[in-house]
């Protein structure tokens, strides 16, 4: 599966009052492309900190379900927030992570993801559910599962998604980081 079909799919079925952490990169720009909104936090710029802003949010927005996308070296980048994000284990964070094994916004060397087990390393530290996705289908029905039960979370869903090489014709998330802030504020009702 590609990445886009993923990230299709996964907007597809999560609620329209759900909060969107992504990691910056690619990911971004497809998010931006497929389903852009002010519900979406698009991180500019900082890779691996997707997972520690969404544990904050899923924290202070309890009855809000966060759900956090990243790429496999965006979570490689800050392991530490696995373990973090276990220990306090907030049953609103569903922590999705597309993997490609290769950091692919910076020219596709490869990451580590072949041999790191993140699954595995989601489950050891703490994650109440843990999913490992490789096609649509398990895609779908996962989420068509997640929209009919109240799970207890944290949730990690692996999904394993074809390297590709869209870089240079994919624009840009043409918000600049302060209007991403703003829109983002105003829609979880905070700085009033």
């Amino acid at each position: 599966m590609k990445r886009h079909e993923a990230i299709e799919i996964i907007c597809q079925y999560i609620d329209k009052n759900d909060l969107i952490i992504s990691t910056t990169g690619n990911l971004s720009r497809e998010l931006f492309i497929i389903a852009d909104s002010p519900r979406i936090f698009y991180m500019m710029g900082s890779i691996g900190l997707a997972s520690s802003i969404g544990l904050g949010l899923a924290i202070c927005c309890p009855d809000r379900r966060i759900i956090v996308i990243e790429g496999d070296g965006s979570i490689i980048m800050n392991m530490g927030s696995l373990a973090t994000i276990g220990y306090y284990a907030p049953n609103n964070l569903i922590h999705i992570v597309l993997d490609n094994e290769i950091y692919e916004s910076t020219g596709g060397q490869p990451s580590v993801s072949k041999t790191a087990n993140l699954d595995k390393v989601a489950e050891d530290v703490g994650y109440k559910v843990v999913r490992k996705i490789a096609s649509e289908s398990e895609l779908k029905e996962i989420f068509k599962k997640i929209e009919k039960f109240t799970f207890t979370g944290p949730m990690f869903i692996l999904i394993k998604v074809e390297k590709s090489r869209i870089y240079e014709r994919t624009p840009r998330v043409s918000h600049e980081p302060e209007e991403i802030t703003s829109y983002f504020k105003k829609f979880i009702g905070a700085g009033k």
